[in-house]
């Protein structure tokens, strides 16, 4: 595996302030206006210190050095549930894995080192790359959030999913088979 977790540290809040202003990822945001740096900063302070939630930095391995590439983070954890979500800095690591990677290194942090019983999380129904990702792992969509956002004055549909422990104890082995398959077909092409 070519992604590793870290925790959120002091250190990252311009990095992480730049990567969600940028583009392509304000785009799947359910807002996309210039995070300001006021904002950040506040959002920012109390991401380190809030119990409720915990947040990583998804660090990639490239030429012999881990690098920041994103973004993970548990919100709402709470009763031995929680919510989540991820993305990725640069629009060119689509398609090499990371995104799988990140979500398999989460689910594991969630429901091992955590001990959740339910996991959620909701994605834009025009980001169906991620809905898919999200279904390939064990996620079960649970609702479809008709008009849930506004971007751009436009009603934007989202959908809601959900993953319980005993379906990602079932889950898990497909989906380190699959990581491990395709980290093998990486290896060969190289």
């Amino acid at each position: 595996m070519n992604v590793r977790l870290r925790p959120l540290a002091a250190a990252d809040c311009d990095a992480v302030r730049d990567w969600r202003n940028r583009p392509h990822v304000a785009a799947m945001m359910y807002t996309d206006h210039e995070i300001s740096a006021g904002e950040h900063a506040t959002w920012f302070a109390a991401a380190l210190i809030d119990q409720t939630k915990r947040y990583y930095i998804v660090e990639t391995l490239e030429d012999g050095g881990w690098t920041g590439a994103g973004l993970a983070g548990f919100t709402h954890i709470e009763e031995q549930s929680a919510s989540w979500a991820f993305y990725l800095a640069d629009a060119e690591t689509r398609g090499r894995g990371l995104g799988a990677q990140t979500e398999f290194l989460m689910l594991g942090k969630a429901f091992d080192e955590l001990g959740l019983h339910r996991l959620r999380c909701e994605v834009l129904a025009i980001n169906a790359r991620v809905v898919a990702l999200h279904e390939s792992f064990g996620f079960r969509r649970i609702a479809l959030l008709a008009g849930r956002v506004v971007k751009n004055g436009a009603p934007h549909d989202v959908v809601a999913l959900e993953m319980k422990r005993e379906d990602w104890a079932f889950a898990r082995g497909m989906a380190e088979h699959r990581l491990n398959g395709r980290a093998e077909h990486a290896a060969k092409s190289a």
